[in-house]
């Protein structure tokens, strides 16, 4: 099977970083619903991520997609002890706005203010950057997301410390690691395989 180049033309590629609602356009042809197989549907997960092109696409290899989607909803959604919601997906975002990746910062800091309902603080990491002074916990989480994404190996003991300082136990620490980490890896998937654009009316 050839992968068919989807030609991407008349739209428009957001280039600021914002909490809207976006679409996401593939350069390469997403597997056809009607055309997967209960294996491909199976590896979706959740039934409804069949409508997105990005989640058809990676369906191509279904065991990896399954794996992949599954270590998500776990870092993201298991209640049990770690971090607040909020604080996985500041995690996320942040990482997202230093990777440059515009669709998968607007989706973690629309959750992080949604969660947190700290939205000035949100859209002051989107428009300022990794940078912006938040607070001291949101800062350390910030700082030590940042650490992992440009070069992992200078994310050491003075984070966790900071981390420690501002009330996180070696659960919440983890939780930081994982939603950075796996976002980390996220961001430059689907920045090479697509590009966002305004949600449609």
């Amino acid at each position: 099977m050839t992968d068919k180049i989807v030609p991407q033309s008349g739209h428009t590629v957001p280039t600021v970083f914002t909490r809207d609602m976006l679409d996401w356009l593939p350069w390469l042809e997403p597997m056809d619903a009607e055309k997967m197989s209960q294996h491909h549907l199976d590896s979706l997960i959740d039934a409804s991520r069949v409508k997105s092109p990005y989640f058809r696409l990676l369906a191509r290899d279904p065991d990896v997609l399954a794996a992949r989607t599954r270590t998500d909803k776990d870092i993201f959604y298991n209640p049990e002890a770690g971090l607040p919601r909020a604080e996985r997906e500041l995690a996320a975002a942040a990482t997202s706005r230093l990777n440059g990746c515009i669709y998968c910062a607007s989706v973690h800091a629309r959750f992080a203010a949604t969660y947190s309902k700290r939205v000035p603080e949100v859209e002051k990491l989107l428009a300022e950057g990794t940078g912006a002074d938040l607070d001291k916990r949101w800062n350390a989480i910030v700082a030590a997301s940042v650490a992992l994404t440009s070069t992992p190996i200078t994310f050491g003991p003075a984070h966790v410390d900071a981390l420690r300082a501002e009330g996180l136990d070696d659960e919440a620490i983890i939780d930081v690691i994982s939603a950075a980490s796996f976002f980390n890896w996220a961001n430059r998937l689907m920045l090479s395989l697509g590009e966002p654009t305004p949600a449609a009316a």
